[in-house]
Parts: C-alpha cells; structure tokens; sequence
C-alpha cells in the first residue's frame, strides 16, 4: 500500500501525515512576490518549492485550490512600520504609477514563472485589490480588543494577545525576551509597545498609495494582507501556508497572531517553508547585494557567472537538494545540474526508442515504488532524482540489450518515468537540434496543464485538449495514473 504524504510542520517543527481538513479538496495559501524589483535564484526556489508541493498534491488526486499572492502595497523599507512603500518609491524614482511599477514587474516575475515551467496557482490575489478585505480584518481585531487606534492609524497589541494565547509560537520567540532586548520608543512613535506592528497606517500628505477607511486616509500594514485574502478564498481554516523561511518573523507570526484575535484561532493546519540560497555561506539578498536575477541567469550577464544557464537547469539545480537544507550557489554546481539534466534528457529520449521483449530480466517495481516513497516523504526530491538516476542506468541497459522488458513492464516504465520527470518534478526537454524534441516538449507542457484540469475537474477544458490534439495528429491515451501519446502515422 502507497505511503500517506508527510509534511515538516515548521508550527510543530516535526514531519507530520499531511491530512486535509476537506478531502480530496486542499486549501494551500502562498506568499508570492513583493512587485518592485527584478526576481532572484532564492524567489525561483520558493516558487518550485511549492510548484512541487502542488504537482505532488494534484499527482496524488488531490482538487487544490492554490493561491499565491501579489504584495503590491503596504510593504515598507526594511519591513518596518515607518518610512516609505517599496513600490510607490519606485514609481517615484521612476517617474511612473505605482500600479505601473506593480504591473511591470508581475509581468516579468509571470514570464519567469514560465520559463522556469512553475504552474500558475488557481487564483493570485493583489494586495491593492483587497482593501476592503483589509479593513474588515483589522475592524474585527479592534472589536475582539487586540489592537488599538492612534492618531489614524491602528496597531496589534501583541502584549493583550499574549495574555491570552502565545505570540511567538511558530518562530519559538518569547515575548518577554523580545521586550527586554528592544530599544525605548521614541516620543513621536505612535506604537504603545515596540513589538507592536502596523494594521493600518495613516498615510502622510506626500504618501502616494492611499485609501479611505473608518480611522484615517492610509494603506493596510504588510501583514495584514495575507489574512485577510487567505480567508477570502480558502475559508478561516485551510490546509497548507507557505513561503520562504525569511518570512517565519514577523511576517507569519503576525499572520498567526491576526488569524487568531480575528477568528479565535490560527487558519492553517501545516506551515511549510523553504531554505535560502546562499552564496559561499552568506544569504542571497537584495539588502545585501549579493543576489543573481533570473534574468542574468538565463543570459549569462553577471561577474559571478562564467556561462548563461537554461531554466531547467536552474529548476533541476534547485530540485537536487531538499527544500528545507540551504543550496550554496556556484557555477560547479549549476555546470553539474546542467550535465545531469542532459543525461537524464538523453535517457528520456531513448526510453521511446526500445523495444518490448518477451521476457522481463528486471522488475521495475522497486524504481517506481522508490520515487513514489521519496515524493511523499516531505517531498524528498533528491532521494527521488537519484532514483530516477537508478532508472537511466537501467534505460541504457534495456537499449543496449543487456536487460530486457516486456511490452507491459516496458509501458510501466515509460509511465512511471514520465510520471516522475514531468509531472511531478515538472521538467522540461530543452533540446533544440531538431523540431521532434521540440515537439515532445511542447506536448508534454500541453498534457501538464491537461493534468491541472481533471484534477479539478474541469472536464469540458480537458477534453478540449485531446480533441484538438487529436485534430493535430497526437493520440493522448489516458491511464490509470497520467497519459501517454502518441503521433498518428
């Protein structure tokens, strides 16, 4: 029997069995991107963490309804309650709207997303869409008397919730320690305590991004957000958070803390968070100057980089380690994703050149219950590539002829192999010396969106792909667990 998938609970820090709140249903709630300036390596690798995470889930049968949002107002500099929004300061150095600085760089971190093949999640709210949301929250909070108004703006009185419930239970912090080492507020601080945080911040005469609400003309606090937008579309309890680990404090732990003075308890069952790229041991980093775009990546165009890197390559380097242990950057290290991409690539390919024999000399069972076992085990990706590495050992071996398969074991492993590369791990084939290669590539991509629509049941868009491609003169057959396809002769 096929193990249950395991999840690291950073709430418990502890590997837990993943169970729905709904099932087959999954509620999975993302940080996505704050829009203000280009995407770097550590970004792509917590959009394939939980590209990961949600192919797993949809492989596994699961309907997930995945949202992943767009900080497009409230983030201030250094993440603090004071000085200027990220986004309307770029506009102004740039002479621009702020919803045009939003706009463009949602639109390149979407055409990084593709590249890099991350699905789309089922809905991707902004924050500037959801002002009225915000307002709720923070009136709810201020009714269930954890925050209090001040001069316009609104504050979480984290020492009032703390009496009742914990603050600080997902980063392990301790409140009273937290007091101790912060500096005395200044006299024109509206705060009554220093860990206290922003709900709502009157804006000042020169601060572009503003909107009316019941205490002042201002803009929402960062963190408040994500709870209000989480709740709207998956409900006051859902499954799975996510983001990277720099987002445990405070921007979680204040998600925790509004969830549960708003509704009485926090909304997720599991937290789930990515490591950080580091760059000989020192975080990547904006703030620190060290950090390599995507786009230098793909072009090469970085002091740091000796060659242009693919984004398979780049997805296929990020997936060799397990999500939660840090990935040193380094051209060695993206030379040698690079290299075992393309043998894995080639093995691949040669899979659809073997023949069925009469007999079997090897079982395939064990690859395919190994990978399997991998994937569910907190989403153990490197386990799962080194299996697959077992696999292009016997795919070479099998068209060499020094193993052989029978046509039903040989259809398995095709499907357990394709299963695993493209489906789950969500590579692509990259290969451009001839339009066949191509032509798989672009058919597996087509079939992977397929994929996405039965899993939610979108049968009408799902058939509408296999007819057109049918018309087309590709044959999808559909199997107990995923396709295969064929070109018509």
């Amino acid at each position: 029997m096929e193990s249950k998938l395991t999840l690291y609970n950073t709430l418990h820090r502890c590997k837990e069995v993943f169970e729905p709140i709904a099932p087959p249903f999954v509620g999975m709630y993302v940080c996505g991107p704050t829009v203000y300036g280009d995407g770097h390596l550590g970004h792509a690798r917590s959009a394939i963490t939980f590209d990961l995470l949600f192919r797993t889930l949809l492989h596994r049968g699961y309907k997930v309804r995945y949202v992943r949002n767009i900080t497009d107002v409230g983030h201030l500099e250094n993440d603090a309650d004071e000085g200027e929004d990220k986004v309307a300061k770029k506009a102004r150095l740039e002479q621009l709207e702020p919803m045009e600085v939003a706009q463009y760089y949602t639109n390149r971190y979407h055409d990084a997303m593709r590249k890099l093949n991350v699905l789309p999640p089922s809905i991707e709210p902004q924050a500037s869409g959801h002002i009225i949301e915000q307002i709720e929250v923070v009136q709810r909070i201020l009714d269930h008397g954890y925050a209090y108004e001040r001069n316009g703006s609104v504050y979480f009185d984290v020492q009032a919730y703390n009496e009742k419930y914990r603050y600080g239970i997902l980063s392990g912090r301790v409140l009273k320690e937290m007091q101790a080492g912060s500096r005395q507020l200044e006299g024109q601080c509206d705060k009554g305590n220093f860990c206290d945080f922003a709900l709502w911040k009157k804006a000042s005469p020169e601060h572009i991004m503003r909107w009316p609400s019941p205490w002042s003309v201002g803009f929402p606090g960062w963190h408040v957000e994500c709870s209000a937008m989480s709740m709207k579309y998956l409900g006051e309890k859902f499954d799975i958070h996510g983001g990277g680990m720099d987002l445990i404090f405070p921007h979680h732990e204040a998600e925790i803390a509004q969830n549960t003075a708003c509704c009485g308890s926090q909304s997720a069952n599991y937290w789930v968070h990515n490591n950080m790229i580091t760059i000989g041991g020192q975080k990547m980093a904006k703030s620190l100057g060290n950090f390599i775009t995507l786009e230098q990546l793909f072009t090469g165009d970085h002091p740091m980089l000796n060659q242009a890197y693919s984004p398979m390559t780049v997805r296929f380097f990020i997936l060799q380690a397990h999500y939660r242990s840090t990935l040193d950057f380094s051209n060695e290290a993206l030379q040698a994703a690079e290299k075992g991409l393309e043998r894995l690539m080639k093995a691949v390919r040669v899979l659809e050149k073997i023949s069925p024999s009469a007999q079997s000399s090897v079982s395939v069972g064990d690859f395919d219950r190994k990978w399997r076992e991998a994937m569910l085990d907190d989403l153990n990706s490197p386990i799962a590539i080194s299996v697959l590495f077992d696999g292009v050992r016997l795919i070479n071996q099998l068209y060499d002829g020094s193993q052989s398969l029978t046509e039903e074991d040989l259809n398995r492993l095709k499907t357990s192999v394709h299963e695993l590369v493209f489906d789950v791990l969500g590579l692509q084939d990259e290969q451009s010396d001839g339009n066949p290669d191509r032509l798989a590539g672009l058919i597996n991509m087509i079939l992977q969106v397929r994929m996405q629509a039965k899993a939610n049941k979108d049968w009408a868009t799902s058939d509408k792909i296999r007819d057109e491609l049918a018309r087309l003169g590709v044959v999808v057959k559909d199997r107990k667990e995923g396709c295969d396809w064929e070109l018509e002769e």
